[in-house]
């Protein structure tokens, strides 16, 4: 969670300019743009093949063969894939991890820490790396990477038995299990797919399948007492051992805790459940209907419902709001308690609550240009690219992060003027 009560929350904008940015570099790729928004960053190339990274205008003091996925930490320290000598690593402002890997892929960023955890393979064998520490195990095949939210543990499913392409019995007999920290379950599967850890960090949660038929969920490698036809992935909830996930039985969806069902109906299709932050609330993706979407709320969907999809479902950080994305057609709408704006957009973001929940936000793209909307309003700008939205933690003033004709802007807003 990111925790802005030491930003510069004085109304007022500062201005970066970035246009010379290309006459100095080779090329400059996407930009990105810190979470309190003091910095803006991009890939930029040095050389014939070399690669670096600007910030404000100021470049890191080494330069790499290649730098791939750029991103701000919630800690504020700017992140990257690179590559030297062949090798690849982690860099952190510049500063590349010590141990190198033949690759790594797929970064994972805690929301509470500035951890960092990679999928890494080297000779063959794959693994997680957190903060530049390796597993101390490695498997021959690995798949769905996982962080904990806490920062401190990494999982993934993996391959624990030997079967050439054609023993398919082996298969059939299960040959995948789940590692957290690079332990691996004792109990194997046909199939291990997303997991998930525990708040804490000590348990771990994953869609198995145990026959070719049968479909259920692990809890450090202890299946439910009931298989289904087929599950999605589980959530824990944030404050207890629970786990939930949606299970297709009689051939429509639910929603279970712990093997038992959960909510009182069922749906054509049920996902993405979350719970509220205080774990008093759950709610999820639902299909009421067969082609229509929308949320439901502890088993109570909304009364509106869309075409094509329903998506980035967020509670307030008070949990007693929710809101949502939903296209019909070309049109993205933001929802909010089942209510769309009356504004459309050629694409919309995951909304942003105010701390308690009077307000939402989102960032907008609409005829090729990008704003922030706010309570259905749009914003006095149009520009060239733009970041989410946040508000302070007064939840008075809302932070904007824009470029337009090459300059990359901070401004700071009261709530009451933000359409001024």
């Amino acid at each position: 969670m990111i925790d802005g009560r030491h930003w510069d929350w004085e109304t007022g904008q500062k201005k970066i300019p970035m246009a010379d940015w290309r006459d100095r570099f080779g090329w400059v790729e996407e930009p990105y743009a810190s979470q309190d928004g003091e910095k803006v960053a991009a890939i930029v190339n040095t050389g014939e093949e070399t690669f670096n990274v600007c910030v404000n205008g100021d470049t890191w003091e080494t330069d790499f063969d290649k730098i791939w996925h750029l991103r701000f930490l919630s800690d504020g320290c700017l992140a990257a894939l690179v590559s030297e000598q062949g090798e690849w690593t982690v860099a952190i402002d510049g500063t590349s991890w010590e141990n190198m890997f033949g690759y790594v892929w797929n970064p994972l960023y805690s929301r509470n820490s500035g951890s960092v955890a990679v999928a890494a393979q080297q000779d063959m064998r794959y693994c997680m790396v957190l903060d530049g520490k390796p597993w101390d195990e490695t498997y021959a095949n690995m798949t769905y990477f996982t962080l904990s939210d806490c920062g401190t543990k990494t999982a993934g499913a993996v391959q624990v038995v030997a079967a050439d392409s054609g023993e398919i019995h082996k298969f059939k007999q299960g040959t995948f299990t789940a590692a957290l920290q690079g332990k691996a379950w004792d109990t194997t599967f046909v199939n291990v797919w997303n997991l998930t850890i525990s708040p804490d960090g000590e348990h771990l949660a994953a869609e198995v399948r145990q026959s070719l038929y049968d479909y259920t969920i692990a809890v450090d490698g202890l299946t439910w007492d009931r298989t289904y036809t087929c599950v999605w992935e589980p959530v824990f909830h944030p404050k207890k051992n629970h786990v939930v996930a949606p299970v297709r039985v009689g051939g429509h969806w639910m929603l279970a805790q712990d093997g038992e069902p959960l909510w009182d109906r069922s749906f054509v299709q049920l996902w993405h459940q979350m719970f509220s932050p205080d774990g008093d609330r759950i709610a999820a993706v639902v299909a009421p209907k067969y082609g229509r979407w929308t949320v439901a709320i502890d088993g109570l969907p909304w009364k509106r419902s869309f075409r094509d999809m329903v998506t980035d479902v967020v509670f307030s950080p008070n949990g007693k709001r929710v809101g949502a994305l939903a296209k019909e057609g070309r049109n993205w709408y933001v929802v909010t308690d089942g209510t769309p704006w009356s504004n459309t957009f050629d694409m919309a973001w995951q909304p942003v609550f105010s701390p308690d929940g009077e307000h939402v936000a989102a960032k907008i793209e609409k005829n090729g240009k990008f704003s922030v909307a706010l309570n259905d309003q749009l914003g006095s700008y149009m520009c060239d690219a733009a970041w989410d939205p946040v508000f302070s933690p007064e939840g008075d003033k809302i932070l904007l992060r824009f470029i337009e004709d090459g300059t990359y802007y901070r401004r700071v807003v009261p709530v009451g003027e933000f359409a001024r």
